[in-house]
């Protein structure tokens, strides 16, 4: 049954008082006064309604809720339990300090210095299909 405000003109006050919807425009008894009180336009609205499964309120600002943490989309595809894209972000890769990527290029550089020499002794080349892990 829906909610009604009503104002009671002789104590001046305001009230609210649950009714059915047939007996709606009946007036209701003053709490405080015991009088009739008319009933009055309603001072706040508030609804729900359901999209997508989800429960919605008016005005819908397009938004869905996961674990009280507001996103743009609801979760679809495999994740992990209790988690969401927008709010778990993967950790960015780390990125190589300086002297790394040194030591990277110095190996590298070896690598084709040996290669050039073993070419030019006739040597047939070698080819290392297999990827290490710091040649990102």
């Amino acid at each position: 049954m829906p909610v009604y405000e009503y104002h009671c003109k002789p104590c001046d006050g305001v009230f609210e008082a649950i009714h059915p919807i047939a007996k709606a425009s009946d007036p209701a008894p003053c709490p405080v006064c015991k009088k009739k009180a008319q009933r009055m336009p309603p001072s706040s609205f508030a609804a729900f309604t359901m999209r997508d499964g989800y429960p919605r309120s008016i005005p819908d600002r397009g938004t869905y809720w996961h674990l009280e943490k507001e996103v743009k989309r609801p979760v679809t595809g495999s994740v992990k339990m209790n988690e969401h894209p927008e709010i778990n972000k993967p950790e960015p890769r780390r990125q190589k300090s300086k002297g790394e990527r040194e030591i990277i290029g110095e190996r590298k550089r070896l690598e084709a210095k040996e290669s050039a020499r073993a070419r030019k002794d006739g040597m047939p080349e070698i080819i290392d299909r297999t990827k290490r892990s710091d040649d990102d």
